[in-house]
């Protein structure tokens, strides 16, 4: 079993929460969309309010089930925010959860930049 999330301090920029001075609801929207377009990610609930999406993705054998959670940051009145995302897996022999962090907020990035 293993986790990973964004962290601000971790060194690698795929690590990090994704920044961007858009509002937390469009923001939030577009994630939602994304995590329907990427392949294997199963969408489990949506959370409105706390602006937190939960994904299952399936890493075979070897990775396990992970359960993702996307989850939007940010004052309701200003174009702030941030995206976090974390990982957690179980069930498998090697975790892939950096890899699954870093597959949301490279894409992430490119779609709301």
């Amino acid at each position: 079993m293993g986790r990973f999330e964004t962290n601000e301090s971790h060194p690698n920029r795929w690590h990090q929460p994704v920044r961007v001075p858009q509002n937390k609801g469009g923001v939030f929207g577009s994630a939602k969309e994304m995590v329907d377009d990427l392949p294997g990610w199963d969408l489990q609930s949506v959370d409105e309010d706390a602006c937190t999406i939960t994904v299952k993705k399936k890493g075979g054998f070897l990775g396990g089930e992970a359960t993702i959670v996307v989850r939007v940051e940010g004052p309701d009145d200003m174009p702030n925010s941030a995206t976090h995302c974390s990982s957690e897996s179980s069930g498998g022999l090697l975790s892939k959860d950096k890899a699954n962090v870093a597959e949301f907020t490279k894409k992430f990035y490119m779609r709301i930049t």
